[in-house]
C-alpha cells in the first residue's frame, strides 16, 4: 500500500494514530530538504556507533594487512610498489563495503524498525529521502580513506608513490562507492526484509569480484577483454594496479575506469528514479 504524504498527514490530524513525519524537516524549510535528511542520517550513523564499529573493524583489517606486507625482507623497490598496490586495493575493496552495508540498510532498515512511515509523511520530495540515506553512507568511504592514508604512507614513502596511491585509490574507491551505494538503494527499497536486503548486496557484491579471480587464459580474446571492462571492481582495480606497479598515468590507463564510471552513473540515477516507489511494504504492499 502506498503511502500519500497529504493524505497520511490528513490521516493524522483526524486522530488515526498515525505517526508524525519528523519535526526537523518542516522547521528547517529554509534549506534543502536533502541536507536535512544528510544531517540526520549522520548523526544516527556516527553518534548511534554502527560506523565507529564498521571503522575500526576496517582499521583492524588493515593493520594486519600492513603488518604482513611490511615485515616480509624481501622487499625490493618494484615489491614495495606491489606491496602499496594490494594494500590500497584492500583499503578500497573493504571501505566500499561498508559503503554498501549502510546504504542496503537505508530503506529495508527503516522499514523493518518501523519508523520508515514517519520519513513518508514528511513534506519533502521522496528523492530527498534517497539522496540524503546515499550521502550519509558515502561518508562510510571517505572515513575509510582517511584511516587508509598512514598505511599507504608507511609502505610508499621509499619508493614515492604515496602521492600517485592515494589521488588514484580516491577516484577509484569513489566511483566503486558510488556505484555500491546505488546498488544497496535500489536493493533496500525492495527488499521484504533487511535481512534480505543485506544478504542480497554482499551476493552481488561477490559476484562482481568474481572476474577478478579469472585465470589468465580466459581474459584473452575480445569477450574475455570486455567481461573484465564492464566489470566495475575488475577495470578499476587493474587501473588501480597499472598506475601504482607499472608507474603508469591516467593518460594512460584511464580507459579502464570508463566501465565503473558508467556503472556508478547508472546505478545512482536507477537509486533516486526507484525513490518514487517507496512503500511501508514491497510489492506495493
Amino acid at each position: 500500500m502506498a503511502v500519500d504524504a497529504s493524505g497520511g498527514a490528513a490521516r493524522v490530524e483526524a486522530g488515526e494514530g498515525r505517526p508524525e513525519a519528523p519535526a526537523e524537516y518542516g522547521a528547517r524549510r529554509s534549506r534543502p530538504a536533502w541536507l536535512v535528511v544528510t544531517g540526520r542520517e549522520l548523526r544516527d550513523l556516527w553518534l548511534g556507533g554502527r560506523a565507529l564499529v564498521l571503522l575500526f573493524a576496517y582499521s583492524v583489517t588493515l593493520s594486519v594487512t600492513t603488518y604482513l606486507t611490511a615485515t616480509n625482507e624481501a622487499l625490493n623497490f618494484l615489491e614495495q610498489r606491489e606491496a602499496v598496490s594490494l594494500t590500497l586495493q584492500v583499503a578500497v575493496a573493504i571501505g566500499v563495503l561498508l559503503t554498501l552495508l549502510a546504504a542496503a540498510d537505508a530503506i529495508s532498515g527503516e522499514r523493518e524498525r518501523g519508523s520508515l512511515e514517519s520519513l513518508l509523511l514528511a513534506p519533502i520530495p521522496r528523492w530527498s529521502l534517497t539522496v540524503g540515506k546515499g550521502l550519509a553512507a558515502l561518508s562510510l568511504w571517505l572515513a575509510a580513506f582517511v584511516v587508509s592514508a598512514p598505511y599507504v604512507w608507511y609502505l610508499g614513502r621509499g619508493v614515492n608513490v604515496v602521492t600517485t596511491s592515494l589521488l588514484n585509490g580516491f577516484l577509484v574507491g569513489g566511483l566503486l562507492a558510488l556505484a555500491m551505494t546505488g546498488l544497496g538503494l535500489v536493493i533496500s527499497t525492495f527488499a521484504s526484509s533487511n535481512r534480505v536486503s543485506l544478504s542480497v548486496s554482499v551476493f552481488v557484491l561477490l559476484a562482481l569480484f568474481a572476474p577478478t579471480q579469472m585465470p589468465s587464459s580466459a581474459q584473452r580474446g575480445w569477450f574475455g577483454d570486455l567481461l573484465l571492462r564492464v566489470d566495475p571492481f575488475t577495470a578499476a582495480l587493474r587501473y588501480l594496479g597499472r598506475t601504482i606497479i607499472n608507474a603508469r598515468t591516467f593518460a594512460q590507463e584511464g580507459h579502464w575506469l570508463i566501465g565503473p564510471a558508467i556503472v556508478a552513473g547508472v546505478l545512482v540515477v536507477a537509486a533516486v528514479a526507484v525513490s518514487t516507489r517507496l512503500r511501508l511494504g514491497t510489492g506495493g504492499r
